[in-house]
């Protein structure tokens, strides 16, 4: 599973910083440690930033404990080796932590880091750890797309208004509800990957980069 760091705070709040979402302080299932550095830093709320770079990781006897100031989860040994094992960013099955509005925010944050880095990298190519990041960045764009439409219903074209339990994720969904079909989900999935696999195939050359 690739390793990358969080996206910056979009200036959006997590579920950690309200009552009425799930891992409020107490803590939460993370499926990851991707996961739980993402919600942290979502959780540190507006100019956070990359919060969760300074989080506490603690072992336990069945999994991880990560806390940053008051916001924590708990990331079970079993849930982070399905991750790895299946290759899987974000963890298997829907998340507990960070709800669909989220996820969208999320993709869209990746999505900007890799075009703007994109342009940095066209000037100067010769960065594999740049090459590596922005590759890292449209894959998790994608990945965090797909979080997103896990939580559309088999027989339903959007998402429904209940799976909207965190404030920025419902302020999302009110400024622009056509963002969280089914159709347009899929189509930034679409573009995200097609994004991904052209500049694979524009900058991997012969010097067999990943």
């Amino acid at each position: 599973m690739a390793d990358r760091e969080s996206p910056a705070d979009p200036g959006e709040q997590g579920a950690a910083a309200h009552a009425d979402g799930p891992g409020f302080p107490g803590g939460g299932l993370a499926r990851s440690l991707v996961e739980a550095h993402v919600y942290l830093d979502l959780a540190a709320g507006p100019g956070g930033g990359r919060a969760a770079e300074h989080a506490v990781l603690s072992e336990e006897e069945d999994g991880w404990r990560v806390t940053l100031d008051n916001a924590e989860v708990f990331v079970p040994y079993v849930a982070e080796a399905e991750a790895r094992r299946e290759d899987l960013t974000f963890g298997s099955g829907v998340s507990e932590l960070i709800d669909p509005g989220q996820w969208v925010l999320i993709a869209g944050t990746y999505a900007r880091r890799a075009l703007e880095a994109a342009l940095f990298f066209a000037a100067d190519p010769s960065s594999d750890e740049r090459y590596m990041g922005i590759v890292a960045d449209w894959r998790f764009a994608a990945d965090a797309v797909v979080e997103a439409l896990k939580f559309v219903p088999d027989d339903a074209d959007t998402l429904p208004e209940a799976s909207f339990w965190t404030e920025s994720g419902r302020e999302a969904h009110e400024r622009e509800p056509a963002r969280f079909t089914r159709v347009r989900m899929e189509s930034d999935l679409a573009y995200y990957r097609a994004a991904l696999d052209d500049f694979v195939r524009l900058h991997a050359g012969d010097d067999e980069r990943p």
